[in-house]
């Protein structure tokens, strides 16, 4: 009996996905729950399980394809005995027909019969760069054009090409040196990569936020001494007390939520002609993984303490790197907290995460010569900026804002105190 394996649902507003990569191959024995392949929609990468133990018996939707909700991606043949009922299979078909032998030689025939058939991704491809599917050779199960087949063909354009001439290939000596000339050379060095989902969507936002909002960015300086003081002394007795360890994160997640309570306009968001205030606080906390940028949320910020701020974004951040993140811990979130100083920002103004109204930017901790009680001395300081749309946030809510940051990282104890 075979089963089918589908897109399972998404979640909300994700209707459709690009199959990312099969963990399994055809053939392959699979136990229950074990991940057949891996999905990448535009906010997540999710593995599809097995709902029963037996082998893979097809790949319906090969890698690169484009599927909805629903669609079929591939049969399961149920049971234990299903491995060795495979082969078995394909013994007779052999002997059966040993005329159409010679037909492996033109595999590319029925990928061009059957273009209606191939993967949107394939088809895509085809159509994209005028090609015929019999050119190309198919390499895939039952003669089927893949990904793989297409994208090769395309590299080996440049020297078949010239090959077609070789009838007389001491004639045209001379316009091979004139091809690699101009713009081409250049074309035959570059590399072109469909950027994935995710980075579409990523690209999406950032280009809507800069449409829509009134984007401002506002600056201060934060003095780090304090804090860094409160962290050297508590961090062995926190980390041992908590199991985990006393970063900058948690400070400055409370630091910010003092100053949204105090300022609600910038946990707050617009909709039509409407100003939607939230009256809870889930922080959003940006995530670079080796697919983008992601900004996981941490809900209810305001009810954790330090621990819980740290283990949240801890187990955030890792499951954000291990591709695990769901569309729920995606989702949502009133205000966004960007760390650009573990890579070395000095500085910079980060872009809004619609439909958010602000955004916070961390920066790099680095001593600088500051005038303290009329002596100069060397303090380590951080540059905060804060990016925030104009329509919703005035002036002068978003420089108050930065300003009741900057007071709470710099007396940590008012954080403690809400003061």
């Amino acid at each position: 009996m075979a089963l089918e394996i589908t897109v399972p649902v998404l979640g909300e507003s994700v209707s459709e996905a690009t199959v990312a990569k099969w963990l399994k191959k055809v053939g392959d024995s699979v136990a229950m729950d074990e991940p057949l392949l891996e999905l990448e929609t535009d906010k997540v990468t999710l593995e599809v399980n097995a709902t029963s133990a037996g082998t893979l018996a097809e790949i319906v939707a090969e890698e690169g394809a484009t599927v909805e909700v629903g669609a079929l991606l591939g049969t399961l043949s149920d049971g234990a005995g299903a491995p060795a009922a495979k082969p078995a299979e394909s013994k007779p078909e052999a002997k059966a027909e040993p005329a159409p032998a010679p037909a492996p030689a033109a595999p590319a025939a029925p990928a061009a019969e059957q273009h209606d058939t191939l993967s949107p991704a394939v088809r895509k491809l085809i159509d994209d760069n005028k090609l015929k599917a019999s050119d190309i050779q198919a390499t895939g199960k039952d003669g089927r054009l893949t990904k793989e087949d297409v994208l090769r063909y395309l590299e080996s354009r440049p020297t078949e090409m010239p090959a077609t001439p070789a009838p007389a290939p001491a004639a045209k000596p001379a316009p091979k040196p004139a091809v690699p000339a101009g713009p081409r050379a250049r074309a035959a060095q570059e590399e072109r990569v469909r950027m994935t989902r995710l980075r579409q969507r990523i690209a999406e936002r950032l280009k809507e936020a800069q449409d829509t909002a009134a984007m401002l960015t506002t600056f201060n300086e934060v003095d780090m001494t304090n804090l860094l003081a409160v962290r050297n002394s508590y961090k062995d007795v926190f980390e041992k007390k908590h199991g985990v360890k006393l970063g900058f994160m948690s400070f400055f997640v409370k630091a910010c939520i003092t100053a949204l309570q105090e300022l609600p306009a910038v946990n707050a968001e617009i909709e039509g002609t409407d100003i939607i205030y939230k009256n809870y606080y889930d922080i959003g906390v940006a995530v670079g993984t080796p697919s983008g940028l992601v900004v996981p949320v941490v809900r209810d910020a305001d009810k954790l303490n330090f621990a819980g701020v740290e283990k949240t974004i801890g187990a955030l951040g890792k499951k954000a790197r291990d591709g695990k993140l769901s569309m729920e811990e995606l989702s949502g979130g009133t205000f966004t907290i960007s760390n650009g100083g573990v890579y070395g920002s000095l500085m910079s103004t980060p872009i809004i995460n619609p439909p958010q109204s602000a955004i916070l930017g961390m920066h790099k901790t680095m001593e600088r010569p500051m005038v303290v009680n009329g002596k100069i001395e060397a303090r380590p300081m951080m540059y905060l900026a804060l990016s925030y749309d104009h329509r919703i946030i005035d002036g002068k809510e978003a420089v108050t804002f930065l300003v009741r940051v900057k007071e709470c990282i710099e007396d940590p104890q008012r954080i403690l105190l809400d003061v």
